[in-house]
């Protein structure tokens, strides 16, 4: 009768919903690593947790505890979750290193069953939360599996102004030589590929931009050094009109940029949405809305731009892309703002609405397809605590903490506007975002954090009851 018994929990854990695919994403620097980080810490800590009042399957008892188990997924890298402790735990505490690629944590949530067939079964049951780390870039090149060759090569020349067109200089001037029917060189391809790329790198780092494709260049993974990623748009297309670069034999240069980038198309985009998109259930989408504040309406607008494309993976409607191509289940998506306390306390309601003000037109999309979506300001990992300092003979809201090299810090970052900023904001308003280190922690206790326990109870609430 044992045995029998545990063969029908057995079928009722299959048959009923005890598995979460969780997918963590974020432009670069949105805080991915820390994120889930401090998820896991604070779901390891649960019986011994004060920092979790609004996760309701710790604040009332039912979640018993959590441990990491072996991931299922063996080709899929494993998240340094070790590695990212041990950094907080140094001393000075430091940053997690990023990740660059996918990554996987499975953890075991063990709990008492509040309603439903399992309430009936058994006493406790256990949710696996497989937690995937992929980054957003990838996110970026979607629209590229309805774009051919020639039609994203025009829209990369349109993208050539300002900003962009100064650091494009060195791969604009190997272009100007470059003889797209001539027999297909691939040493030539490859150096010109490398400044693309090294453009594509500039646009991240020097630049404040955020929209960059293909993605993967920026963030290749187990990729890097693949032909499959060296080929860059010809811009250049104004000699030549598109039935004439059609016609271009099937060994020429023109044919080769073709036939890697159809190449990235259908074997890395597609199969990125194939392999990883498609199984996910829930999603937490990260964003810094600091950093591009902090440097100017270009990087900002950019960033709009970057997060519209992004949002164009939860388009779910009878005819879209998704729809066609596989069966997305994504029910739950959460926006999130990161750095929550790199602002004063009285900011952050203005740090959510500026976010939805950000995603406002692809959040009605997605509503209309029937996902649930939120935006929630969070700190992943707390690194300042907020005090007052006297000004103007009244006491105001400030951040205290220290810099990274160690520098100890009490200031008023600046105000966060509720909406997206105009021209008068960016006269007239400064922002001063300044980089912290994390708050000191002991290896015992849960990390220190702003809403993890808002962000837990929507995204596996209800998957605990």
């Amino acid at each position: 009768m044992h045995r029998i018994g545990n063969e029908l929990n057995k079928l009722v854990n299959r048959s009923l919903d005890r598995h979460v695919r969780l997918a963590v994403t974020g432009l670069s620097r949105a805080g991915k690593t820390a994120f889930i980080t401090s998820l896991v810490n604070q779901l390891m800590h649960v019986s011994t947790n004060p920092r979790l009042p609004l996760f309701s399957a710790v604040r009332d008892g039912y979640l018993l505890g959590a441990k990491r188990v072996p991931q299922v997924d063996m080709h899929v890298p494993k998240f340094g979750y070790d590695e990212g402790m041990n950094a907080l735990l140094s001393s000075p505490p430091t940053w997690p290193e990023p990740t660059r690629d996918v990554s996987q944590i499975r953890l075991a949530l063990r709990y008492k069953p509040q309603k439903g067939p399992l309430k009936l079964l058994q006493d406790t049951a256990t949710l696996y939360l497989d937690i995937v780390d992929y980054p957003g870039e990838w996110l970026l090149d979607l629209p590229l599996l309805e774009q051919d060759f020639y039609t994203w090569s025009q829209q990369q020349g349109q993208l050539l102004k300002g900003k962009r067109a100064e650091l494009a200089q060195h791969w604009q001037a190997l272009l100007e030589d470059f003889d797209p029917f001539a027999p297909a060189d691939e040493m030539l391809i490859e150096r010109i590929s490398a400044a693309f790329t090294e453009y594509l790198y500039k646009c991240k780092a020097e630049g404040g931009l955020h929209w960059v494709q293909p993605g993967r260049f920026v963030l290749p993974g187990e990729l890097a050094g693949a032909p499959v990623l060296q080929f860059f748009p010809l811009v250049r297309l104004e000699p030549f009109t598109e039935a004439q670069l059609q016609q271009a034999d099937e060994h020429s240069n023109y044919a080769m940029l073709k036939s890697r980038y159809q190449y990235y198309r259908q074997h890395i985009v597609k199969g990125f949405y194939r392999e990883h998109f498609s199984k996910f259930d829930r999603q937490i989408i990260l964003v810094d809305c600091l950093q591009p504040l902090n440097a100017g309406p270009a990087s900002f607008n950019d960033m709009r731009q970057a997060l519209d494309q992004l949002m164009q993976s939860f388009r779910y409607g009878r005819s879209s892309l998704l729809r066609r191509l596989f069966s997305p289940r994504i029910d739950k998506v959460l926006f999130a703002a990161t750095k929550a306390d790199h602002v004063t306390p009285d900011q952050h309601p203005n740090l959510v609405s500026l976010l939805q003000q950000m995603i406002n037109e692809a959040w009605q999309t997605a509503s209309f397809e029937g996902i649930n979506m939120d935006c929630v300001s969070l700190a992943s990992i707390q690194a300042t605590e907020p005090g007052f300092v006297a000004h103007q003979g009244q006491q105001v809201p400030a951040l205290r903490g220290q810099t990274l090299n160690g520098q100890a810090q009490m200031l008023f970052p600046g105000e966060v506007p509720r909406r997206l900023p105009n021209d008068t904001f960016w006269q007239q308003h400064g922002f001063d975002f300044v980089n912290f280190r994390p708050l000191a922690v002991q290896s015992d206790e849960p990390l220190p954090h702003i809403r993890m326990d808002k962000v837990l109870e929507y995204l596996l609430g209800d998957k605990l009851q």
